[in-house]
């Protein structure tokens, strides 16, 4: 009998058309030089999630993969398993019928786990497969939000108060104080916040996340503690615990067992003590990849097109937080080859990515973007990243560098893709410049998912459809949701948010009208004219899918 050939990953995931054969060639010859394994590099590039190729290696072996979300968990099943061991294993049993257990696992290669399951149950154990957050959200659901092990926020604060009345410091130990601070850090990631706030009033201390755009209460504390919380944190990012009167910037590299998480801390004097804000830069939660960021078809095509020409400006404009950095770190992972050389200058650098130089602006030492950008076209680059166009020179040299031979990309705060355009005539750049150089906007905003464990068919009130300008004949017939609120989503019916795009392209009528000096509104009115889908065009469209409500995109676009 022949031998069967087995295909190695690399070819796997290129079947799967997961990763191309020139970035598996990239991650190859990174691999000879290192001998890391070939999934930790390709994940390490940018090129595909541990998500995207777990589950591959799952349908490679055979084994079904589940999408959590979607399934009505049995908590009857789940009784049969000890919770423990499920978080320890990452499993939840999803169905219990007969003689068999059907368990999904985020490694269903895992035979002792089987094996140790099926003795515990004395049941035969069917096993599919679910990627390893999925299975957390699932265990979140059944049981509520997970702990550290350590206690809950309640009884760690009572025990920080006694323990600073009986006069025990900061460093001595394990300390209640410690595993407050790390409980009130690990809520939050594990919410999925974006941001941590740590903010003293007049007569308590209290905790807020950031989670999906929107502040949500967390923890209260007593205002005895915020000198200890104040303090850890500073101790943990690196700061001057004795200095309360200025702000100060830090980092901490927090460690959640099974992976590390960035933190951007930033303190501010307030009258009431120092408030503290500790941006959450999670990279495995960062969706890197052009196919990911949900471009309408057509928008998607004309962009890859855009940024795959040799020379000009690309420009990503938003207020912050709209997105822009996963937009352009997707454009920059799509374009990165071992011939091609990219450098960026950001303020502050959010995400490291690799084969990639980075750079940080450092106002304080004179390190702006005019001055790191004159530098960077001494280092023959092909690509260039100015992370924000502020000043007449900046723009200037960014003109510049499009002109000779180099694509930038950079960003803008206007409200359209249009208003980039007068934002930079304004900043002295001359119109037949911009013309001659400038190639595509995209201007973007992010909306509140429906979420999906919740969702019910919903029509939205007869005010929002006026306000967005449609009748009801507009959603005849569509299957429209929201969210009837769970735990999951904290009884907000929106879980996670996701991006809405318009996108002006510069062809030879918009280049005229630059150098003639149209305002915004002429030159969306000619884009809209040649068929630009708008912001509002974007969103109403994933309104229509069900994706989102129309109050969320009335929220966010006008």
């Amino acid at each position: 009998m022949a031998k069967v050939k087995t295909k190695r990953l690399g070819e796997i995931l290129i079947d799967a058309g997961i990763v191309t054969p020139e970035k598996l060639d990239m991650a190859l010859n990174e691999q000879r030089q290192t001998g890391e394994k070939l999934g930790m590099i390709l994940q390490r590039l940018g090129v595909c999630s541990e998500k995207e190729i777990s589950r591959v290696l799952a349908g490679q072996a055979g084994v079904d993969t589940v999408d959590l979300s979607q399934v009505k968990l049995d908590r009857h099943a789940m009784d049969l398993v000890d919770k423990e061991f499920a978080e320890q294993r990452s499993l939840v049993a999803l169905e219990h019928r007969g003689s068999t257990l059907r368990v999904a696992m985020a490694n269903p290669t895992d035979l002792e786990t089987i094996d140790q399951l099926g003795r515990m149950t004395g049941l035969y154990v069917d096993v599919v497969h679910a990627p390893e957050r999925d299975v957390q959200d699932a265990l979140i659901r059944l049981f509520g939000q997970q702990k550290d092990g350590s206690g809950d926020v309640p009884v760690l604060i009572e025990q920080a108060q006694r323990a600073l009345a009986s006069g025990v410091k900061l460093g001595d130990g394990d300390s209640p104080f410690i595993r407050l601070v790390d409980l009130l850090i690990a809520e939050g990631i594990g919410d999925g916040a974006t941001d941590i706030h740590i903010e003293p009033e007049e007569k308590v201390l209290r905790c807020r996340y950031r989670i999906d755009g929107r502040l949500v209460q967390g923890a209260i504390l007593p205002l005895d503690l915020l000198p200890i919380v104040i303090t850890r944190l500073k101790i943990m990012a690196e700061m001057n615990i004795s200095e309360n009167r200025v702000p100060q910037d830090g980092r901490i590299l927090f460690d959640l067992g099974r992976k590390k998480v960035d933190l951007r801390v930033s303190t501010f004097p307030t009258v009431h003590g120092e408030t503290i804000v500790c941006r959450v830069l999670d990279k495995e939660a960062l969706i890197v990849g052009l196919e990911k960021l949900g471009m309408p078809e057509l928008m998607y095509e004309e962009f890859r097109r855009d940024i795959a020409r040799p020379n000009g400006i690309v420009l990503v404009t938003g207020p912050t937080g709209s997105g822009k950095t996963t937009t352009l770190y997707s454009a920059l992972t799509y374009l990165n080859k071992p011939d091609t050389k990219i450098i960026t200058l950001e303020d502050p650098v959010e995400y490291e990515l690799p084969v990639i130089n980075q750079a940080q602006i450092n106002n304080a030492k004179g390190f702006t973007f005019a001055k790191g950008l004159r530098a960077i076209l001494r280092q023959d680059p092909d690509i260039l990243l100015v992370g924000e166009i502020r000043d007449t020179e900046t723009a200037q040299l960014a003109i510049r560098a499009a002109l000779t031979g180099h694509l930038v990309f950079s960003t803008l705060h206007t409200n359209s893709a249009a208003g980039a355009i007068p934002r930079l005539l304004d900043m002295g750049v001359e119109p037949f410049l911009l013309s001659a150089t400038l190639v595509s906007v995209v201007a973007q905003r992010l909306v509140r998912t429906i979420c999906r464990e919740c969702a019910q068919p919903g029509t939205p009130s007869s005010e929002d459809l006026d306000l967005a300008g449609l009748s009801r004949s507009d959603i005849e017939g569509l299957d429209l949701k929201q969210g009837k609120g769970c735990s999951l989503c904290r009884q907000t019916g929106y879980r996670g948010r996701m991006a809405v795009f318009e996108y002006l392209r510069i062809d030879k009528d918009i280049r005229r009208m630059i150098v003639e000096g149209k305002d915004a509104v002429q030159i969306e009115t000619a884009a809209r004219a040649g068929g630009q889908l708008t912001l509002k065009d974007d969103a109403l469209a994933k309104f229509r899918a069900g994706q989102t409500t129309l109050q969320e995109v009335m929220k966010v676009v006008s």
